[in-house]
């Protein structure tokens, strides 16, 4: 799976909602960076929903997660540490009866 093109689309979807300007994102010591500039009148709380909307649609199809957290604002840029991850496998039976229990896989 090739995460470049998840972010790009990702950037796309996320650039294309009303309300935000410009979106980039830059990985400082590995970490993925989000950058969002937004308009005046846009609240945090939107800017918010349109990332996870964006990721939702980013990511259909797919087996990943994304996590986004908030890392700072300046006048009319929002900062957040956002990362596409693939869900750990599961290596042992831990005796829960789990649906995705390892016992049941087919080799």
């Amino acid at each position: 799976m090739d995460l470049e093109s998840i972010w790009s689309s990702f950037i796309n979807k996320l650039s294309a909602f009303e309300g935000i300007e410009n979106v980039s994102y830059k990985k400082s010591a590995g970490i993925p960076f989000l950058y969002v500039q937004h308009s005046d009148i846009t609240e945090m709380d939107e800017v918010i929903a349109s990332i996870k909307r964006a990721s939702a649609k980013s990511m259909r199809g797919k087996q990943l997660h994304s996590k986004t957290v908030f890392v700072r604002v300046e006048r009319n840029m929002m900062v957040f540490r956002h990362r596409f991850y693939v869900p750990q496998r599961k290596m042992f039976c831990c005796g829960n009866l789990c649906p995705d229990c390892i016992r049941f896989e087919n080799k």
